[in-house]
């Protein structure tokens, strides 16, 4: 199962997401498209590939339980890193239970929204989907602390943290609402992009608008840079962009260029100044039904596909840059400390987040 996978850029880009329930229908927040090729496997892989299939039959060998059958909500595309992710992880739970727990991946928002995908995991309704902790933050507030600016030194560091004491203590949260937090997944560092006006400095940001997320912390930190926060639905930010409405937006390289506002857009500011991650969450009416050894086969193929997906996302992050670079855009190296300095008031709006904050910075 652990043949390397190579992700190549494709420069089709998804422009539309279906809606839970019909409607209007948006593009993914980081929506990408990739293809998928399996690299010939080394004797090595081949090993362990032969020992995974072992342990397989192993699992097909306990009593796991029944089988049960599960659907999975994802908002990305065929080929997205975080989709594929999401696809290996089903893979790997089927095998690590001996073929009992079989999920359902649903991509393209094929079921419903983020948003929409998290009331319904609460309520039972919807077994597993995959959303931002950006998403998950109207829901259960603590998860906004990994929208707090330049929380994450590194990646090293902001996994170290997720995969720890400060990870582990907001996903026990979830038990209070009806869900199962299994594992963070990779969803990119965001940075802002403008139309006209370069942004080399926080000076370059007074008086611009930018368009935000509707959070809180998103709407302080840009108010704080001494620019404009100007919350819009991701679907209309190309054309906010391209009519004047907004002088620039922010988001990663994914998004950036697989969403075309690197066609109206063209400097990118290299400011890192967010990077919340993705979250795979199951509804606590799906984990009941499952026994503890299919339980511990779920726990152990998201760890897995986690893994591999956030290196996945790191890799198409480079070429997303790469394409963008090529199409003329401008890359900004900017003093990242002078930007941190700008937005420390901003930590002292969210005191409950505090204990959080202290242990991801004790994560080094």
């Amino acid at each position: 199962m652990k043949k390397a996978i190579s992700v190549i850029l494709s420069c089709a880009m998804v422009m539309s997401m279906t809606a839970c329930g019909g409607g209007a229908a948006k593009p993914a927040e980081t929506a990408a498209t990739t293809a998928q090729a399996a690299a010939p496997e080394t004797s090595g892989e081949k090993e362990e590939a032969a020992s995974e299939k072992e342990e397989g039959s192993e699992a097909a060998g306990q009593d796991m339980g029944e089988e049960l059958h599960f659907k999975l909500a994802e908002n990305q595309p065929d080929g997205n890193p975080v989709t594929e992710g999401m696809k290996m992880f089903a893979e790997l739970a089927k095998e690590y239970t001996g073929g009992t727990v079989n999920i359902d991946v649903y991509p393209n928002a094929a079921l419903c929204d983020e948003a929409s995908s998290i009331d319904q995991v609460q309520m039972g309704t919807l077994d597993f989907s995959r959303v931002n902790t950006n998403t998950m933050a109207p829901v259960i507030d603590i998860f906004g602390v990994f929208a707090m600016p330049y929380l994450f030194s590194s990646t090293e560091q902001k996994y170290k943290a997720l995969d720890g004491e400060a990870g582990e203590a907001v996903l026990s949260t979830l038990s209070d609402y009806n869900m199962v937090g299994l594992d963070y997944y990779e969803a990119g560092s965001r940075c802002f992009y403008t139309v006209s006006k370069p942004v080399r400095s926080v000076a370059d940001l007074k008086g611009m608008k930018f368009r935000v997320q509707p959070t809180e912390v998103a709407i302080s930190m840009v108010q704080a840079l001494g620019a404009e926060a100007t919350p819009m639905e991701y679907g209309e930010v190309f054309q906010g962009l391209q009519t004047g409405i907004v002088d620039g937006a922010e988001n990663d390289f994914v998004s950036y260029f697989t969403s075309g506002h690197y066609e109206v857009a063209k400097y990118y500011s290299l400011d890192g100044h967010m990077a919340p991650p993705a979250l795979l969450i199951c509804s606590q009416a799906a984990w009941d039904k499952m026994s503890e050894p299919q339980r511990e086969g779920v726990i152990k193929a998201s760890k897995e596909a986690a893994k591999w997906q956030r290196q996945a996302m790191q890799d198409f992050q480079e070429e997303s840059r790469a394409k963008c670079e090529e199409a003329g855009c401008e890359i900004i190296e900017v003093d990242v400390k002078e930007f941190q300095d700008a937005v420390a008031s901003v930590y002292d709006e969210y005191p409950q987040y505090k204990e959080v904050v202290d242990m991801v910075r004790a994560a080094q």
